[in-house]
């Protein structure tokens, strides 16, 4: 069998785009006021 080749750790994911990391900077704030507006179940990872 062959590996899966999309993989990807939760570490990895939170550190790039968990909710800490979006609250960090104008562009981030702005994704999760957007995803807010939107009606979002989940707004980050």
């Amino acid at each position: 069998m062959t590996k899966r080749t999309l993989g990807g750790t939760s570490r990895k994911r939170k550190r790039v785009s968990g909710f800490r990391v979006r609250m960090r900077s104008h562009t981030g704030r702005r994704v999760v006021r957007t995803r807010r507006k939107r009606g979002r179940a989940r707004l980050t990872v």
